[in-house]
């Protein structure tokens, strides 16, 4: 039933989408966390993201990708991994920092947040389309099941 197939690749956008906000959030809360846990300065994070291959397929879609009568693609994506950026942050003389280095200087977070704003309405937009596409399905499943009437 692509019906369904298609709310649930716009689904698993959403979630992607959430996520990588999320992620976008939490780098703009520490853009000024000059120390962490693991010492040092916060380091930005992103997502990665690949496309999620549905399983398992029913036997009719492997009957119909055994003989090529269609293509079975991906189905929606996934977030494989949340990775720091290793790039080190602006370099800030600051000698009374107590985070300062033998030289007086501090490493700030290598967060940019014009960058991080521009991420954030990207991932929103995308966050919004998905939301479309599935009020566009379910819009269409109205229609049908007014035809049957």
């Amino acid at each position: 039933m692509s019906f369904f197939l298609g709310i649930d690749a716009a689904a698993s956008g959403l979630t992607a989408e959430r996520l990588r906000m999320d992620v976008i959030s939490n780098n703009i809360a520490n853009s000024n966390t000059t120390r962490t846990d693991r010492g040092g300065s916060y380091h930005r994070k992103f997502v990665v993201f690949e496309p999620r291959e549905r399983q398992p397929m029913s036997f009719e879609e492997t009957l119909m990708k055994a003989v090529g009568i269609r293509q079975v693609t991906g189905e929606g994506v996934r977030a494989t991994a949340i990775v720091e950026d290793p790039s080190q942050g602006p370099l800030v003389y600051d000698p009374g920092h107590p985070d300062a280095n033998a030289e007086g200087y501090v490493e700030k977070p290598n967060v940019n947040i014009v960058n991080e704003m521009v991420d954030m309405i990207t991932a929103h937009r995308a966050y919004e389309a998905n939301t479309t596409s599935i009020n566009a399905a379910k819009s269409m499943a109205m229609k049908a099941l007014e035809i049957g009437r």
